[in-house]
């Protein structure tokens, strides 16, 4: 049994902020010049992650184009951060300075948590009649 502690709207909050920071995190720590899939990998998957992230239905979501079920959403988070967290062994680049690779495996186990933790239904609230 797993403990579901993180309700979806909180989870949607670090979709965007991780997606934004995955963009950015080349240029952040670094390694942008180094080229190839240490800085493609994170700029895909932040890219997929915000648009993902937009098509799921929960707090966060587009009204009208929520479809993607938060259980297949937290499917997508553990296949990218698994393979975020796999990049540097599988393209190579675990041989870079560690600015290169590090972000990868810290922000893909850290993301592979959050899954772990977060709630599998939005459960939108009624609204109150007035």
């Amino acid at each position: 049994m797993t403990l579901r502690i993180i309700p979806t709207g909180v989870h949607a909050y670090f979709d965007y902020i991780g997606g934004i920071g995955l963009l950015a995190a080349p240029f952040v720590f670094g390694f942008f010049a180094l080229g190839g899939a240490a800085v493609i990998i994170p700029m895909v998957l932040g890219a997929g992650l915000l648009l993902y992230s937009l098509l799921t239905n929960y707090e966060l979501g587009i009204r009208g184009l929520k479809f993607l079920p938060m259980s297949v959403h937290l499917l997508l988070d553990f296949v990218a951060s698994a393979f975020l967290a796999l990049s540097p062994f599988l393209f190579g680049f675990i041989k870079q300075a560690p600015n290169a690779w590090l972000p990868h495996i810290i922000a893909g186990v850290t993301v592979i948590f959050l899954v772990l933790l977060s709630q599998t239904r939005y459960q939108p609230k009624a609204r109150a009649l007035a």
